[in-house]
């Protein structure tokens, strides 16, 4: 009966882990953006409702929903820097290299290339 080397069964429990990592933070993120759209058309219709109503002026619901319009960006813009500070986080925990570690790993790949390239020259 094969069996698969040590390394190979270490790997499997720390992949998954990561891929329902990646996917619980995908949810997340998702969720987050269907509770911003609910919350802006919730929104939209109340001052809707009180411009039809004669409690507000349009004008003044005009500039009441760009009012909340521009929190709501300033907000998210906020909400989604701190989302990528804890996903730095968590790949970080996971020992997962980040696109910058990648970058420099792979300009040291093209510098040592280059190298061997200069040694292979007579």
């Amino acid at each position: 009966m094969p069996t698969k080397p040590k390394e190979e069964v270490a790997e499997e429990p720390k992949e998954k882990s990561q891929h329902q990592m990646m996917e619980m933070l995908r949810r997340l993120f998702l969720a987050s953006i269907g509770a911003a759209v609910i919350a802006q058309e919730e929104l939209e219709a109340l001052v809707n409702k009180l411009v039809e109503r004669g409690e507000l002026a349009e004008k003044d619901g005009k500039k009441l929903m760009g009012e909340m319009m521009d929190k709501r960006k300033t907000k998210t813009a906020d909400v989604s820097g701190e989302i990528n500070k804890n996903i730095e986080g968590v790949l970080s925990r996971m020992n997962i290299p980040t696109k910058a570690d990648v970058d420099v790993l792979g300009q040291k790949i093209n510098a040592l290339s280059k190298k061997v390239d200069e040694l292979k020259k007579p």
